[in-house]
């Protein structure tokens, strides 16, 4: 296997987990060297054909594998060669802490912008509007709702979004 080394990072095994769910991990965890049919796949790994393709076609989305297809000239069926691409997966990481950078940084700003409000018995968050909208009650017990002080989600989102802005090198005042 060409990307034994590469697989052995919790990082990146965590990504191809989180791509492919665990049904998909054998077949993300055993990229073969060269060509392979799903078929091929699904006998080596004994696992199920629909759950190897559902796996390949993830990798497939995510540019870590692509295919070729031959059409047998007496039957007229379909064969994919698939081939995996796992050298994209430090730009596709990359790429996805990007995402969470910005979706962090979003998220940082609405509970910094808004006031919310919380029910002790039900666990559930309103925002002010809401929570005027409910009279400060509950909707579903009754209870008042108290004020909600946010500021150590807040920190903790403030430090994470630094710690991203460190690892990718990003300027915070960019």
């Amino acid at each position: 296997m060409a990307f034994e080394e590469l697989l052995e990072d919790p990082v990146i095994q965590k990504y191809l987990h989180e791509l492919v769910g665990p049904k998909g991990m054998p077949v993300a965890a055993a990229p073969p060297d060269g060509e392979v049919t799903d078929e091929e796949l699904a006998e080596e790994l004994d696992l199920e054909l629909n759950d190897v393709r559902r796996a390949l076609f993830i990798l497939y989305e995510n540019d870590l594998a692509s295919y070729r297809r031959l059409r047998d000239e007496d039957s007229g069926w379909l064969t994919y060669l698939w081939t995996f691409q796992y050298q994209n997966i430090p730009e596709n990481l990359e790429e996805e802490m990007y995402r969470l950078l910005d979706t962090l940084a979003d998220r940082n700003e609405y509970e910094r912008n808004h006031e919310f409000y919380l029910c002790e018995v039900c666990s559930i968050r309103f925002e002010f509007g809401e929570a005027m909208d409910f009279g400060f009650e509950c909707p579903e017990c009754g209870s008042p709702v108290e004020s909600m002080d946010n500021e150590m989600l807040v920190t903790a989102m403030e430090e994470r979004i630094a710690d991203l802005r460190d690892e990718l090198n990003v300027d915070a005042s960019a």
